[in-house]
């Protein structure tokens, strides 16, 4: 083998581990920036763009729900939620020096997304019931539930966002933990769907493809959720 052959070798690239998916990497940019659009737009008093914003976002959840049970394998809960014995497995794995990045979420990495997916929930949620003091600026489930009841599901609603907001907090951190003291780019990941091959748990080429259908349901249910969330009201 001549010096040139070694050199090109040595600058093969390194090979790509699928990780995440299109669908789990939209779901996510999108719900970043519709959490802080829907901030700015309450804050703004744009309650009708509010109001198309969360219904997005109930979409959205719907949609990662769903697609927690069809999706591949680093997008369902059945891989990535565990018990206390293996979250305590991980922890003690972190803290030492030749800790490798899990092959999708971690433990507690699990834990923080399923929080975010809850508190996600429970904001929307009470979102769609909830009704300001004049009755004026109304979810579209308000009629379905007394003023008084639509009054604390307001409340509710500010409450949970408050919850959000430190969830999300402690996320970021935990990518900047993983990023300074781990020398691992969580974000680099979410975006291109890929990261390097080397020394990595899970198999070499990522995550196996999934069928078309699969996404195209996921999408379908998404949709008819919402339309039936606006349509309902129409009904009484």
């Amino acid at each position: 083998m001549t010096d040139d052959t070694v050199a090109s070798t040595s600058r093969a690239p390194t090979p790509k581990q699928k990780v995440w998916d299109a669908p789990v990497r939209l779901v996510h940019w999108m719900l970043v920036f519709l959490v802080a659009f829907s901030w700015w737009t309450a804050e703004e008093g744009e309650m009708q763009w509010h109001y198309w914003s969360g219904l997005t976002i109930v979409g959205l959840l719907v949609f990662r729900v769903y697609w927690g049970f069809a999706g591949p394998e680093t997008a369902r809960f059945s891989r990535f939620v565990k018990g206390p014995g293996a979250i305590l497995i991980y922890t003690a794995k972190l803290l030492k020096p030749d800790y490798r990045a899990t092959f999708g979420h971690n433990p507690l990495g699990a834990l923080s997304v399923i929080a975010i997916l809850l508190a996600l929930i429970a904001q929307v949620g009470f979102g769609l019931f909830a009704s300001d003091t004049d009755g004026l600026e109304s979810g579209p489930l308000s009629p379905y539930v007394s003023y008084e009841v639509s009054q604390d599901a307001g409340d509710l609603h500010e409450e949970a966002f408050n919850i959000l907001l430190i969830l999300i907090g402690l996320h970021i951190a935990a990518i900047v933990f993983y990023l300074v003291a781990k020398r691992i780019n969580l974000i680099g990941p979410m975006i291109t769907g890929s990261r390097k091959a080397e020394g990595l748990d899970g198999p070499r080429s990522g995550i196996a493809p999934v069928p078309a259908w699969r996404f195209l349901l996921g999408v379908a249910i998404a949709v008819a959720t919402v339309f039936l969330i606006v349509w309902l009201p129409t009904t009484r």
